[in-house]
Parts: structure tokens; sequence; C-alpha cells
């Protein structure tokens, strides 16, 4: 019949011998399907423990953790981690200046008492951005402020420029900040 066909005899006798696949390949196959549903439903965000928790509740009772980050490289998927914030510290050591507040922010005139503080603020563009404020004791809001990628110096001198620009403060105005090193730096 091969001859009639002119089929080799060598392609005919491979190809009875191969199998359907089997039930391993079929399982993987489903489990992989599974494990990629999952991660695109949790956004992108959830790793080999939190998907194979999930599994578990999709009747994969007994599946190891290591079977499902093989299957996670094999797809070429992973979870999205944040990065733990870890600021930056100086080396140098500054001069403590005097507490003038000494725990005391009680006011009786607007312009008598501000405190200085940095926050930290997380962007998905930028990432770690800084906000520096001056607030006014008496009236409790911002009078001046600054906004920067970088934690410097110049972040804490533009935030007291715009406050004072602002306010025009009088003489005797106490300044209080946690002396952290970008209040603390000598400015040339």
């Amino acid at each position: 019949m091969c001859k009639l066909l002119d089929y080799p005899r060598s392609t005919y006798y491979d190809k009875q011998k191969e199998k359907p696949e089997n039930k391993w390949k079929k399982e993987n196959k489903k489990l992989q399907e599974d494990i990629l549903k999952i991660y695109n439903e949790s956004g992108k965000v959830y790793g080999a423990p939190k998907i194979r928790e999930k599994l578990k509740t999709h009747g994969y009772e007994k599946i190891s953790l290591k079977r499902v980050q093989r299957h996670m490289k094999k797809l070429g998927i992973r979870s999205i981690v944040a990065k733990k914030y870890r600021p930056q510290s100086t080396k140098k050591v500054y001069e403590e200046g005097e507490n003038l507040l000494n725990r005391d922010f009680t006011t009786t005139k607007i312009n008598e008492k501000w405190v200085a503080d940095i926050t930290y603020i997380h962007t998905q563009k930028d990432g770690w951005t800084y906000l520096a404020s001056i607030l006014d004791l008496h009236t409790q809001k911002i009078v001046g402020y600054s906004f920067s990628k970088t934690m410097d110096t110049s972040l804490v001198l533009k935030a007291l420029d715009n406050a004072i620009t602002t306010q025009k403060p009088t003489k005797g105005l106490i300044i209080h900040s946690d002396r952290g090193s970008q209040v603390r730096q000598e400015v040339a």
C-alpha cells in the first residue's frame, strides 16, 4: 500500500507509533492556562504563593509551590514587587541648633511660630518624590511649600522662600524642624 501511494514505509510506521497527547501534557497545559488566568485577574501582581492558594480553590489540592514557580517561569510571568523605601542617611555630623520651640506649640498671633517638614510621596511615573512644607502654628495652614524629585537643601530653601514671600513675617519668627540633614546643611 505504501508503494502504491509512494509513501515511505518508515514514515508510516513512525506515525503509527505516535501517541495522542498524554495525561501529564494535558494537565500541564490546563494548569498553565489557569495560572495565566489567575495572574491576569490579579492585575499581574500575584506571585507563585498566592497563585498556588488560588489554584487550590480551583481543584488543584496537592500542587506544590515549586511546580507553580516552574510553570510561571515557562510562561515568562513574574509578580510585581514594590520596592521598600530606604531613606538615605548622611555620614556628616551637624551641630545641633537650640530647641527654641521646646514643645510649646501655642501661639498668640500669625507668623509667630512655623514648623517645617518633608513628606515622601511615591508616584508611578517618577518613583519617590518629596514635598517640603512650612505650617503656621497659629492658623494651622501651609504658608509655603516646594515639590521635587530630589530631597536636598534646595527643596527646603524653596519652601522657606515661598513662605517668606507670601507671608512677609516680622522679626522674632521661630522656625522649627525635625532637624533633618536637609535643614541642617550649610548653604554656601
